[in-house]
């Protein structure tokens, strides 16, 4: 088997970090970006809390990195916004030259970077995991104060525009969200499943007793015949286009 590979991306004047996890099969052509959210989250958030092992051990091999302000990649936050954020995933999906259609896994606010992509790439499968979404006025408006104000009136989130991308998605979706999720409230990721009329399949997964930050730690510690399903789910989602090995 394939050893991880770390690589680097050239983007802006930044330098973004980033990993490959190969899968355990031979045969296996599943490859998903996986897009971690905002704060302390980083692409090790991801190896932490048990998914990205578990998928490389159920043949999903997957790509992420850090955005800037995050991470081994580093910076300040405040030369990024919601929209460089997507920029620099499709940076990485040309350097790294990944197969389309994409499998796209996104976490918190990397979910709403993930629906973006899904208007200028062909996109086979969304993982959307507690999943917040963005009014369009904060898309370009660097981290910081004034990003701050915007997002943080209520229900600004309302107005994304991340239903409207939805309905047009074709692909498979899951989103996966937690019952005590205290940043982003049910209604986000049931109007988002709602929204998705034309997939190919749809499924929304609320995990019982989890929060926003501990879902998969959660189940991988405690729970590990419900972590076993909810990965099977996820793989069956992301196989949504490819055969299973």
């Amino acid at each position: 088997m394939q050893a991880m590979e770390t690589f680097d991306v050239a983007y802006e004047n930044f330098t973004l970090k980033g990993d490959f996890h190969p899968s355990t099969s031979s045969t296996s052509a599943c490859h998903a970006l996986i897009l971690h959210g905002a704060g302390g989250s980083s692409r090790a958030t991801a190896s932490r809390s048990g998914l990205r092992p578990a998928l490389q051990a159920r043949g999903v091999a997957s790509t992420s990195f850090d955005c800037i302000g995050h991470g081994e990649t580093g910076g300040l936050l405040q030369y990024s916004s919601l929209s460089s954020r997507t920029r620099q995933a499709e940076a990485v999906i040309a350097a790294r030259n990944l197969t389309q259609p994409l499998v796209i896994f996104g976490s918190s606010m990397g979910a709403y970077n993930a629906i973006k992509l899904t208007q200028a790439h062909e996109v086979a499968a969304l993982i959307l995991i507690v999943p917040g979404v963005y009014e369009p006025a904060a898309y370009d408006v660097p981290f910081g104060p004034q990003f701050s104000e915007i997002i943080r009136r209520d229900r600004s989130w309302a107005d994304s525009d991340a239903c409207a991308i939805l309905s047009k998605f074709t692909g498979d979706l899951l989103i996966i969200a937690a019952e005590h999720d205290a940043v982003i409230p049910l209604e986000i990721p049931e109007r988002l499943l709602l929204s998705a009329r034309k997939a190919r399949s749809r499924r929304l997964r609320v995990v019982a007793g989890a929060d926003h930050q501990h879902l998969f730690p959660l189940l991988s510690e405690e729970r590990p015949d419900e972590f076993d399903e909810l990965m099977d789910l996820i793989v069956d989602c992301a196989h949504g286009s490819t055969p299973r090995p």
